[in-house]
């Protein structure tokens, strides 16, 4: 191929028939900087926004079950009810813990999203 091409360059490649890099140390040496450069911006991110303690880790794991536990136990709930009123067996039992648990798992994911997002 001809060295007329339109292809955006690489600072790491030769157009040398060897294949050797343009400079001895070159390739490393901007590998080494780029490593520094994300470091320097994870410490920096680091610092401002420091990692939530366990307190607060926890905190949120029981905020997601209860979110989830709740609406789940409330559908059983109501439609144990309605089983033993209608004598009906599990006929309202089981479709409504499936929605209590559909429920609880949407709202733990909008709880999840709305959390991200203040981030």
């Amino acid at each position: 191929m001809s060295g007329d091409d339109n292809r955006p360059t690489d600072p790491n490649r030769s157009d040398g028939p060897s294949g050797e890099s343009a400079g001895p140390h070159r390739p490393s040496t901007d590998r080494v900087a780029r490593a520094a450069q994300r470091a320097l911006l994870r410490e920096r991110a680091a610092r401002e926004e420091p990692e939530p303690s366990l307190g607060v880790r926890l905190g949120q794991i029981g905020i997601l079950g209860w979110t989830i536990v709740l609406p789940t136990l409330l559908g059983l709930a109501l439609g144990h009810w309605l089983d033993r009123y209608f004598g009906t067996g599990v006929f309202f039992s089981a479709p409504l813990l499936m929605v209590g648990a559909g429920v609880g798992l949407w709202s733990a994911w909008k709880w999840m999203h709305r959390q991200t997002r203040r981030k």
